[in-house]
């Protein structure tokens, strides 16, 4: 044994009870932390909340235009024909195209 290590062992006090049980202590609040650490991790993921499905929204009609009388239906007919049709009705009729009713158009053969 060397000269240093029996000055440290002679400089070193003995450990008392009191010494080992603030030890133990501090021992016990650190495992007390990492406890609560743990929990309120798990926690979290449990009580995170779930992705909500937003309900969809209500349909709402977009007002009609003054004079609108609401849907048309097509029969056979392409849209591009359906408004010239339209177009020559109201001119024959000589009436303006938005005080007229058109309920359906069809293609007679």
């Amino acid at each position: 044994m060397s000269i240093l290590s029996a000055v440290a062992e002679a400089a070193r006090p003995e450990p008392t009870q009191l010494d080992n049980i603030l030890t133990l202590c501090l021992v016990g609040l650190l495992v007390l932390v990492v406890l609560i650490a743990v929990i309120r991790r798990a926690t979290k993921k449990d009580a995170a909340p779930a992705p909500v499905e937003e309900a969809p929204a209500p349909v709402v009609e977009a007002p009609k235009a003054p004079g609108s009388a609401g849907h048309l239906k097509l029969h056979n007919v392409e849209p591009k024909t359906a408004a010239m049709v339209m177009a020559i009705v109201a001119d024959k009729l000589q009436k303006p195209i938005n005080e007229l009713r058109f309920v359906s158009i069809k293609e007679v053969e």
